[in-house]
């Protein structure tokens, strides 16, 4: 079970997205006290448009300028639920009032000595998994090549989940189901500090899930650690350059992306297509052909500036590292 620090931390969380708050237990009646500060929280947010922290802005401009032209437009979420202590997306990814978690996507049981998290598939094959947009770094012929306008509109339709996607286990058993997104920072080491010789050199990355698949941020928390609040100082890596690669990553959780037909992204028919396209399946003969046959990928694009976006559509664990 969760301790009263963690269960108290989290209701300030939901308490500033204006998500009901549980009533019962020490910790609803702790977060009483901070129901005003919390309300003009909001209102402040609410002004300042619920502004990007630093590092997502970087992700965002980078996404404005590499679809350019596409006629795409994708947005990185501005209200999330950030999971900046360790420890909270464990708690959140059961109910507080119950013992199992179950979507289409996975069930989660609380057990004696911990939670057990049990995706729908547990395992996965690379054929045709991994996707790249072009217009950036030149891509492997291994690789399939997605045109930057398909991969915009696989980004806009990443950040628009369903509804039941967006439900935040930890308040699934009330009758309003509360919905959001929960994002997390990461700041992997990239080069340990030696003493007399290198600075510790770290990575920013930045998760976003819809609250349904928290236990994905979980499991990548249990890796590579918490990176702490993105809208603080102390968390910018442009402001301690020596200490940064310049990289900067964004992974966005999106499963149901296999429903999507490649007509509707925009591939081209097969009598219009390239040899490539043909030969990558990037191209349809029937209106309802899924986008890469309706199986799991991961989509991702880059380039020479140190930005790499990557839209999984999938909630396998193991494309998370």
């Amino acid at each position: 079970m969760a301790n009263l620090a963690d269960i108290a931390a989290i209701h300030l969380r939901l308490g500033l997205l204006g998500i009901p708050l549980p009533e019962e237990g020490p910790a609803g009646k702790a977060v009483d006290l901070v129901r005003p500060i919390l309300a003009r929280q909001r209102e402040l947010n609410r002004r300042l448009q619920n502004r990007l922290p630093a590092v997502d802005g970087r992700v965002q401009t980078f996404l404005d300028a590499y679809l350019e032209g596409t006629g795409t437009a994708p947005r990185v979420p501005r209200e999330t639920l950030v999971l900046d202590q360790p420890g909270l997306a464990r708690v959140m990814s059961l109910p507080y009032d119950g013992d199992t978690f179950t979507s289409a996507q996975l069930t989660s049981y609380r057990l004696a000595n911990g939670i057990l998290h049990n995706p729908a598939n547990d395992r996965r094959t690379t054929q045709g998994v991994f996707h790249i947009a072009e217009g950036g770094l030149p891509i492997q012929d291994d690789k399939l090549a997605v045109p930057r306008a398909v991969f915009g509109r696989l980004m806009e339709h990443a950040f628009t989940p369903p509804a039941e996607a967006m439900v935040l286990p930890y308040t699934s058993n009330r009758e309003e189901r509360p919905t959001c997104w929960a994002s997390l920072l990461l700041r992997p080491i990239v080069v340990p500090e030696v003493p007399g010789y290198t600075e510790e050199v770290r990575m920013e990355t930045r998760f976003f899930a819809p609250a349904t698949l928290m236990a994905n941020l979980d499991f990548v928390e249990g890796i590579f650690g918490n990176g702490g609040d993105p809208y603080l100082p102390e968390n910018d890596s442009s402001l301690d350059p020596t200490r940064w690669t310049g990289h900067t990553g964004l992974v966005v959780l999106a499963p149901h992306l296999t429903q999507l037909t490649k007509k509707e992204l925009g591939l081209p028919h097969w009598d219009d297509a390239t040899e490539r396209q043909r030969r990558d399946g990037m191209c349809w003969k029937e209106a309802d052909e899924r986008y890469n046959g309706g199986s799991a990928f991961k989509a991702c694009a880059r380039d020479e500036r140190g930005v790499i976006v990557t839209v999984i559509a999938d909630n396998y664990f193991g494309y998370c590292k």
